[in-house]
């Protein structure tokens, strides 16, 4: 599958009082490396937009494996594992220096049309073709 990488150093705003990333920042890093893999598929926010289409988060799981902390580089990899009826995809964060896996997580993306905010059992044809060139 299609998949892209990006490079955080944890600052002391991701922490909780406890002195680990706070648990509401994992989503802002996923987003990160999500973004990263839609921009690698010429299909970033920009032309999700003009598409005509929303794809909603309607589900997000996480696995905390063990406590990212301050200072720490993080390298956060999105995974495209499903395309056609629903976006699906798989997240690894990792220690930049170690390779220790530190997260595991999914989200669940469904397709909008937004002119009618209908759910679209289908992934648009503009973004289906973009994947299968990559793959």
């Amino acid at each position: 599958m299609i998949s892209a990488n990006v490079v955080i150093k944890v600052q002391f705003y991701d922490l909780d009082p406890m002195g680990v990333v706070w648990h509401g920042n994992y989503a802002r890093f996923l987003e990160q490396a999500r973004s990263a893999l839609f921009e690698k598929l010429s299909f970033g926010y920009r032309e999700m937009s003009e598409s005509g289409f929303a794809w909603p988060i309607v589900d997000m799981r996480i696995k905390y494996v063990r406590p990212i902390d301050f200072s720490r580089t993080i390298t956060v990899t999105a995974t495209l594992v499903e395309y056609e009826n629903r976006l699906k995809v798989n997240y690894i964060i990792t220690d930049a220096d170690g390779g220790a896996i530190l997260t595991r997580a999914h989200t669940i993306q469904v397709t909008v049309d937004r002119a009618s905010n209908e759910l679209c059992f289908e992934t648009p044809a503009a973004l289906v073709e973009k994947v299968r060139r990559w793959l």
